[in-house]
């Protein structure tokens, strides 16, 4: 018995004004999308969960492509996703990335953050 067919998967094309890569980010994003065998269909998804000392914080994690409902943009070459919900929270944001000892790492700058906390990882919007 074989497996249904599977119906493709629905998902909206957005541009950089909701999120844009600098190209820190966009180097190290294509280089572990290449590790992972991704870089032809792989992806940044990008989501805001509930959580950290500010009440919001980013989660990110390389994934084979969009889902159902979310927001695909390409900028540098390189596909992020985002899920309606978290695109409310993320419009206008730049994702850079530095390998700082100290203070390196993903970074958003996020217009829409009211209150940030030190550690850049969370914010109120």
């Amino acid at each position: 018995m074989s497996a249904p067919p599977s119906k493709p998967v629905q998902f909206k094309i957005g541009n950089e004004r909701l999120i844009k890569l600098l190209p820190g980010a966009t180097q190290k994003l294509s280089s572990l999308l290449e590790k992972q065998g991704r870089a032809e269909h792989g992806a940044l998804r990008v989501a805001v969960v509930g959580g950290g000392c500010s009440g919001l914080q980013y989660k990110m994690d390389l994934v084979d492509g969009p889902a159902d409902r979310d927001i695909q943009v390409e900028s540098g070459g390189v596909r992020v996703v985002i899920d309606p919900k978290s695109a409310l929270f993320v419009s206008g944001s730049e994702l850079d990335y530095s390998d700082d000892l100290q203070s390196g790492g993903f970074k958003v700058k996020n217009p829409n953050a009211i209150v940030t906390c030190s550690c850049g990882e969370s914010f109120a919007a």
